[in-house]
């Protein structure tokens, strides 16, 4: 086991930093933002451009955060996350208590591997998976009729669907024009029947994704799939797959066409580099595609074992994190991605910030004496511009952005316009607002003034590929990480979820004994649970 780290503000640099924060760097005023300044405030790895020099802080902030990532010896954990220490628990509490290796996934390409077992596992899993892609290919794997497969039908929620939907839809540029994805999370009934509606179930396969296989919302979600296909006169059972935990429930040959499996030491979130993501996104990309997403993410985790703040974008964007957060006191960021193909990013890492770093104990149980996970939301522009900037600009609230961006466009279709083509007026949109935030705007109408001083940093990579999807992926995820060192938290649990959970497995025992009439006294069992029922017109006597 790895030593747990040191609460923030005990480390001495994290105090130099709380001195400097109260006269942040100011963007408005002469000299504040200059050419020289946007040209030295960059820093780049695996093809990924970070530009942080609209952000409110200088040469001597930059010092004193390379101090804080010293002292804290946050590069030193992420070593011993990805070499499989146990990260992923409380000292002294009952808790998970498991290694953090999603990293592992991707780290199939060094001579050795620092996860050996842990990557050769994944190696296993990606030969089944080449093995599969092939035999769709060649099309030796068919349905009942001789036919090939040309949809796929993903069941999954939270991490099983969040990250691998927003990379397929990021990537549907290189998806084979023979293959279509179509996603089922929500336990809403009508999310399945919406998806399940129109599509050609004969030539459909089904990937069910749960590591314990019994993750209620997929279950159900899965049964009301296997019955279409019952109501089809098909046999479910030669159209689905299975990504799961060695073992589970749903580690089944007879139910399953073929299963991948999912490990304890991947979680959810970040588990979009594992088959949990690449199963689906080899079946509408190809096994090449896959590999170079995972190549991608390898090239920025290695860049963020680099100590030098200035090269490792990943942990740059951490500290910055804590900058705005802890010492600017800034409670939330906007993720803000010029490509529509982008449209669900900020989902995902909605998730995998919330869900990581809103934590309030540290990793030796005991309360947090500093704000945490910041609150992480976003849409993709120029929409945006159009929606809420307005607050960004002129509201009472400062939020930090991070900007998103593309040199060239995805596609390649695209036309002078006046011109410009419409790739060169989305990143001129991109580039305006970091700066008007930055810079504000003095006038003497107090309507027309914009106060600037409002920090952004700017991602920048040359066009939207898979290895470019796995770079920007294992960014985030790094600096996620990267973060929960610094606050000493436990990134990769989610105790916070579970409450609701159990009550709502209460309530539906209600529902259940009401409608088989057996006499369930929930009233007594559960009085505030029966009251919220019955309060919410949900009495099912008789039904």
């Amino acid at each position: 086991m790895t030593e747990l780290g040191k609460d923030l503000h005990r480390l001495a640099s994290f105090l130099r930093l709380q001195q400097l924060a109260r006269t942040p760097h100011d963007l408005t005023v002469p000299g504040g933002l200059t050419p020289e300044r946007l040209h030295r405030y960059r820093c780049d790895a695996a093809g990924i451009s970070l530009l942080y020099a609209t952000q409110r802080l200088d040469d001597t902030v930059l010092a004193a955060l390379q101090d804080l990532a010293d002292e804290s010896g946050v590069v030193e954990q992420f070593l011993a996350m990805k070499r499989g220490a146990v990260m992923n628990r409380i000292g002294g509490y009952e808790s998970e208590n498991r290694q953090v290796l999603h990293t592992a996934c991707r780290d199939l390409f060094h001579s050795p591997p620092l996860a050996t077992e842990a990557s050769h596992e994944a190696t296993e899993e990606l030969a089944k998976l080449r093995d599969f892609l092939l035999d769709l290919e060649e099309e030796t794997l068919v349905n009942g009729r001789g036919e090939p497969f040309t949809d796929l039908v993903h069941i999954g929620i939270g991490g099983s669907d969040l990250g691998p939907r927003a990379i397929a839809m990021a990537l549907d540029a290189y998806r084979l024009a023979e293959r279509r994805v179509h996603f089922i999370s929500n336990v809403d009934p009508d999310d399945a029947a919406a998806v399940l509606k129109g599509l050609d179930l004969s030539r459909t396969l089904v990937n069910v994704v749960s590591k314990s296989g019994s993750t209620l919302e997929t279950l159900t979600n899965e049964e009301l799939t296997r019955a279409a296909f019952a109501r089809a006169g098909l046999d479910a059972n030669r159209h689905f797959l299975a990504v799961t935990g060695k073992g589970s429930p749903m580690d089944n040959p007879e139910r399953y066409l073929r299963s991948f499996y999912m490990f304890d030491y991947i979680g959810g979130r970040y588990s979009a580099t594992s088959m949990v993501g690449a199963v689906m996104l080899g079946f509408i990309l190809g096994y090449d595609p896959v590999i170079e997403i995972l190549l991608g993410a390898n090239d920025m985790d290695r860049a963020t074992e680099k100590r030098d703040i200035r090269s490792n974008p990943a942990l740059l964007l951490a500290l910055l994190a804590i900058w705005n957060r802890n010492l600017l006191g800034h409670d939330t960021i906007a993720v803000l991605p010029y490509s529509q193909a982008l449209l669900r990013f900020p989902a995902h890492l909605q998730q995998c910030e919330m869900e990581s770093n809103g934590k309030s104990v540290t990793r030796t149980g005991e309360a947090v004496a500093y704000p945490t996970g910041p609150i992480l939301w976003g849409e993709p522009g120029t929409n945006g511009q159009h929606a809420f900037y307005q607050l960004l600009h002129q509201g009472t609230t400062v939020v930090p952005v991070e900007f998103i961006g593309f040199r060239e466009s995805q596609r390649q279709e695209d036309l002078l316009i006046k011109g410009t083509t419409s790739q060169d007026k989305l990143i001129a949109n991109l580039l305006a607002q970091a700066q008007a935030l930055a810079a504000g705007q003095e006038s003497d109408n107090p309507n027309r003034r914009f106060a600037g001083n409002r920090p952004s940093s700017i991602i920048l990579a040359q066009r939207l590929t898979p290895a470019t999807m796995g770079a920007l992926l294992a960014l985030y995820e790094n600096k996620i990480a990267l973060e929960g060192f610094l606050w000493n938290i436990n990134s990769f649990d989610q105790e916070g979820v579970q409450l609701g959970k159990t009550l709502a497995g209460r309530l539906l025992a209600h529902l259940a004994g009401r409608r088989r009439e057996t006499g369930h006294d929930g009233a007594a069992a559960d009085p505030l649970g029966w009251a919220l029922l019955t309060a919410a017109g949900l009495d099912v006597r008789g039904r």
